[in-house]
């Protein structure tokens, strides 16, 4: 590996970015009772998701006119009418503002220029090799620190830092740099309540990105930049800022949404002893595991999109130039589609997919990793902490937010190696 450039930390080097996320994300401990509420209701409603649940203000999403869509078709229309429901003008104002010019935050024709090369980059054969040369080693590392114990907080010990550890790994990032990589990848998405350490961590990034990205176009090798720098359809490569804004994006859409899919998984199968040892005995069962634990409690619960026209949903009227806050746990709990929907089942029939990755156009690129991440973490547990079970003595796991789920705690017994 060639030489790592080296990240500048915080001005303010005392600000805890962790603390003031959970500000942002809330910690309301059960969302799901007010959207069936809203739901009874209609699937169209005007107003804030967010305001709902925080007094907390999103400082540049505030005053503009907000309509929630609730309910599994209701969401499919949005999601697959990018035409009628456009991302860019809904996101520039939050993901725009902390990552820059990511795919997220453009339209077709552009949007669909550039997916093709990210899609590419993250094809499921691609994606799977990198199961055994990144995810195990993280994995195996984790959890020789508690392993002889006998007992850990799964969150705080394997969780929060597994997929995180991953991409420092696929960067090529060593061990010396990964705490102020991390703190500042969250304190990007700061600026939307108005920390100033929010733009200044998307600058420090972006410099980062750049010199990273011109010493592997340089000295390619096979990490994940020179891989995403080389990649190309058609003749197309990615250009710069397109591409260090989809690094700046890495950390928080592919490490923060799979460390709270791989807490809310152990969550549900851990609370479920009957479902957790049909899976033990019969790994073929993790993949249905895996797509119920995204149903039952995604680590997303809402996402934006922005009315191009004005346009009637289920009779109710959305204005040109409205914020339309797609609630995508509403599908997922839709009674509609789902019996009994607030029950954590893995044997549940399949033949409606769940919406934790959205669908349409801008279905989430990194879905596959962030399969193989969990079906990695959960056979390793598996394999290596025999009886594994909820610790009596210590407060039972508790998933909250009302914008990204996570229980803050799983603690755990098992027969210690």
């Amino acid at each position: 590996m060639t030489h790592m450039p080296r990240l500048a930390d915080l001005e303010d080097q005392s600000f805890d970015p962790f603390v003031v996320e959970k500000l942002s994300t809330g910690d309301c401990p059960d969302p799901h009772p007010k959207i069936h509420e809203l739901m009874a209701r209609g699937s169209v409603h005007k107003g804030s998701y967010r305001d709902l649940f925080t007094d907390v203000p999103d400082v540049q999403m505030k005053g503009l006119n907000h309509y929630m869509v609730l309910g599994y078709d209701a969401l499919q229309r949005v999601l697959t009418d990018p035409e009628t429901f456009t991302n860019r003008d809904a996101f520039i104002y939050n993901l725009g503002v902390s990552f820059g010019h990511t795919v997220t935050v453009m339209d077709p024709p552009e949007h669909t220029r550039y997916r093709r090369v990210f899609q590419k980059a993250f094809l499921p054969q691609v994606v799977a090799t990198w199961g055994e040369k990144y995810v195990d080693p993280v994995v195996s590392d984790l959890m020789s620190k508690f392993i002889g114990r006998g007992k850990a907080d799964l969150i705080e010990e394997f969780t929060h830092h597994y997929p995180f550890q991953v991409i420092y790994r696929q960067l090529g990032l060593g061990p010396e740099q990964a705490p102020i990589f991390h703190k500042l990848a969250i304190a990007q998405v700061l600026s939307s309540i108005g920390a100033p350490q929010g733009r200044e961590s998307t600058a420090k990034l972006g410099a980062f990105f750049q010199e990273l990205l011109d010493l592997r176009r340089a000295n390619p090798g096979d990490d994940l930049v020179s891989h995403l720098a080389l990649v190309e359809v058609d003749g197309e490569r990615l250009p710069d800022d397109v591409l260090i804004s989809f690094l700046r994006q890495l950390m928080n859409a592919g490490g923060d949404t799979t460390y709270r899919g791989t807490s809310v998984l152990l969550t549900g199968l851990l609370t479920h002893p009957d479902q957790f040892a049909a899976v033990a005995s019969d790994r073929s069962l993790i993949p249905q595991a895996i797509e119920e634990a995204l149903r039952w409690d995604g680590p997303v619960v809402m996402t934006w999109r922005y009315a191009a026209r004005a346009v009637e949903i289920d009779g109710v009227e959305i204005p040109k130039g409205a914020i339309i806050n797609t609630v995508l746990a509403s599908a997922n709990r839709d009674p509609s589609k789902y019996p009994d929907p607030e029950r954590f089942d893995i044997f549940r029939d399949r033949s409606v997919r769940n919406l934790a990755f959205a669908t349409g156009p801008h279905v989430c690129i990194g879905q596959h990793l962030a399969r193989v991440e969990m079906t990695r973490a959960l056979n390793a547990l598996l394999d290596r902490l025999p009886n594994l079970r909820i610790d009596p003595d210590m407060p039972a796991p508790d998933i909250i937010g009302h914008t990204l789920r996570v229980p803050e705690h799983l603690y755990v017994r098992f027969d210690a190696a």
